[in-house]
């Protein structure tokens, strides 16, 4: 929301103060999505693996890895992972995606909209 530096930290402790929080993947992901839009890549590609790990059968971190993995030029590895959250929810795209921004701040729409890039190099469908 135009504030994706301080994700990171915020997650952390939460994930501190709550170690078993059955929603782990869910904030895993949120960090994995800060710095992606910051263009962390390989930090946002290993927050996007916890949160699979955290939880295989939440669909939303494959793509973000697939988007992730794309923007760092790992086509094959971004399409592998298209496959798994497509076996999980075969009618995401790159439209339904769009939908998910959660701001209107300039700054953030701007890091979203690479996010939508990442997605579609790995192709998901549109």
């Amino acid at each position: 929301m135009g504030c994706a530096e301080k994700t990171e930290a915020h997650v952390g402790e939460a994930l501190r103060l709550s170690p078993r929080d059955t929603n782990a993947h869910t904030w895993k992901t949120f960090a994995g999505i800060a710095k992606h839009i910051l263009g962390s890549y390989e930090q946002a590609a290993a927050w996007f693996r916890r949160a699979i790990e955290a939880n295989r059968n939440y669909s939303t971190p494959y793509f973000l890895l697939a988007a992730t993995l794309a923007q760092l030029g790992r086509l094959d590895e971004a399409r592998s992972a298209v496959k798994g959250g497509l076996a999980l929810n075969p009618t995401f795209s790159v439209s339904r995606a769009a939908w998910t921004a959660m701001s209107d701040d300039p700054t953030y729409l701007a890091q979203f909209e690479r996010l939508l890039e990442g997605l579609r190099k790995a192709g998901v469908p549109e």
